[in-house]
């Protein structure tokens, strides 16, 4: 028998613009809730939203802080947010269609869909281009922006883009490695826009925002509505200090300048994971790691950000510092499938995205995401206030509780140390790269990492010494 409060909120459901099944006795919505005002404290967060899904229904939809720090607004799940780079996944996804429909190869070159590329880039297929493997040299160095909106200044036309770097050389033969540029997703957008014979924003238009009923997605930024559109700030100093957005022109449309919610971000991912927009069978063939000629991996799938989180496949994408999506699927699209959608306007440590959704993953299944709920606790761990016996009682908890093989666990607590010493400074660092060592006294790598800290941190004594220790145990008789 169902009671009525629970046919309330399922009658809710039935009207709200995505699924909504959070009630209000369950423990996770609080638990991140709590995390979300966490992450706030932690990095200096004026205003974030965060969506969690599980096989397309809704398990948290939230918003904390403030749209303006001036005005102090305070921020709702309905704002609109400025989500950068997140604007490839639109383009990415109308190439996908055209792929699957068999009007475009990813293996052949560009120039036979676009005529008028640089000679030196007719040769490269699609597929570089979606996957940034292509060599091209970027037309935008995203410093020059930084503080200086007003004063960037952008080529009146796309040709003369090209022909700016027509003479250019490439980074490196096409194919070989991973360098993530603008241009890339320049070339991608004007191929759409002569394939369908409009412009990039109105194909973009028809076949994604419209088709999906998205009220609240806008490309450029003369197009959002002035009220509900939060603020962006970016940290220098450890302060916040507002950030005007670039006048992007409308051929980069492509790789900037969306607008957005959060409702119509998890609605866009459903109609992704659903198969909607693109077939589950053409995601599943090209959502695969992209493998160059040394055997590395490449860092995109089809132009979604591709990694590996335990039995689960993850692809996604970031908006730098501020925003990020994420869908985790584990063996296919007709399994198990999670999606997360974290907004923010920006944070006074400039917080890479990938910790506030690795945080969102640990809160929700931390046996399902060992590494994520791992690299969190090592967040924690570090800001703690210490304690003489931390790093023993700290290494006896994790070989007690996880469920990571030694090579794993020694590479994610490496690893966290890096990202603790980049967001949250050099000290908490240090306190990670030496629980390692306790965990792993035999591990080279692990006292280099130390001695490395130490080295930044201006203690040379110390760090020399760390060093030798590194040494005498990678020339050790049986160490590779």
């Amino acid at each position: 028998m169902v009671s009525f409060k629970r046919l309330a909120v399922m009658l809710l459901a039935a009207v709200l613009p995505v699924p909504f099944c959070v009630f209000a006795e369950d423990a996770l919505p609080q638990a991140l809730a709590r995390q979300m005002a966490v992450n706030g404290e932690r990095y200096g967060i004026p205003g974030q939203a965060l969506l969690v899904a599980h096989d397309g229904q809704v398990l948290f939809r939230g918003a904390q802080g403030e749209s303006d720090v001036r005005t102090h607004e305070r921020l709702t799940s309905d704002f609109v947010f400025p989500v950068y780079s997140l604007s490839k996944l639109f383009v990415s996804t109308l190439i996908m269609q055209l792929v699957e429909q068999g009007k475009v190869e990813l293996d052949a070159p560009a120039s036979a869909y676009l005529p008028g590329l640089p000679a030196r880039w007719k040769a490269i297929p699609v597929r570089d281009f979606l996957d940034h493997t292509s060599g091209v040299p970027d037309y935008f160095d995203s410093r020059q922006g930084k503080g200086a909106a007003a004063e960037t200044v952008f080529p009146p036309e796309l040709r003369t883009v090209f022909a700016s770097l027509a003479d250019m050389p490439l980074q490196f033969p096409p194919g070989t490695e991973s360098r993530y540029t603008q241009t890339n997703y320049l070339v991608l957008a004007a191929l759409l826009a002569r394939h369908y014979g409009k412009p990039y924003p109105q194909v973009a238009q028809e076949r994604i925002i419209r088709r999906l009923h998205l009220r609240h997605t806008w490309l450029g930024t003369t197009a959002p509505p002035k009220q509900r559109v939060v603020t962006s700030y970016v940290g220098r100093d450890g302060s916040l200090e507002a950030e005007q957005d670039l006048a992007w022109p409308a051929y980069a449309y492509g790789h900037a300048a969306l607008y957005t919610s959060l409702d119509d971000l998890a609605r866009f991912l459903k109609a992704m994971t659903s198969g909607k927009l693109v077939s589950k069978a053409t995601l599943q063939r090209l959502w695969q790691p992209r493998i160059l000629p040394d055997g590395r991996r490449g860092w995109f799938a089809a132009g979604w950000e591709y990694g590996e989180s335990g039995a689960y496949r993850q692809v996604g994408h970031d908006g730098g510092t501020r925003v990020r999506v994420r869908i985790l699927f584990e063996g296919t699209l007709d399994g198990e499938v999670y999606t997360f959608v974290y907004l923010t306007n920006g944070s006074a440590k400039n917080v890479w995205s990938r910790m506030l959704v690795d945080s969102a993953m640990a809160v929700v299944a931390p046996d399902k995401f060992p590494v994520a709920a791992l690299s969190e606790s090592m967040v924690r761990y570090a800001l703690r206030p210490q304690a003489e016996g931390d790093a023993l009682a700290q290494a006896k908890s994790i070989r007690e509780g996880t469920t990571l093989d030694d090579a794993t666990l020694e590479r994610t607590i490496n690893s966290a140390g890096y990202t603790i010493r980049e967001n949250l400074g050099i000290d908490p660092a240090l306190r990670v790269f030496a629980l390692n060592t306790v965990l792993f006294p035999d591990s080279a790598n692990a006292w280099d990492s130390l001695a490395e800290a130490h080295a930044a941190r201006g203690d040379a004594e110390m760090a020399k010494a760390l060093y030798e220790k590194a040494r005498a145990l990678s020339t050790r008789p049986g160490e590779p």
